[in-house]
């Protein structure tokens, strides 16, 4: 016959120790999930109120062009001589280097 020991925490001193595993979790989603998407939206905001006419830029469709006029919360971008389209501000990831 199997005897199964069973032991037993010592009461009131290990309650807080119960708690801990939870708050170790929340603390690293915090600084490994939640902090470094909030630190990119956030450049990513500074990025678009700092766009100017001239800069050459990617969209989130992948289509590169240069700005020619910011019209609020439309941009116009040329992307071939001749050929403008208008998106909108947030569709705009960042600035092109190619």
């Amino acid at each position: 016959m199997l005897q199964f020991i069973f032991l037993q925490a010592p009461a009131g001193g290990a309650a807080w120790m119960n708690m801990l595993f939870p708050l170790l979790i929340i603390v690293v989603f915090y600084f490994f999930l939640i902090r470094p998407q909030v630190k990119r939206q956030r450049d990513q905001q500074k990025f678009i109120e700092n766009l100017r006419e001239g800069m050459e830029v990617l969209t989130q469709a992948g289509i590169v062009g240069r700005i020619t006029k910011i019209d609020g919360n439309l941009v116009r971008l040329m992307v071939d001589e001749k050929t403008f389209i208008r998106v909108v501000k947030q569709s705009i990831t960042g600035e092109y280097n190619g």
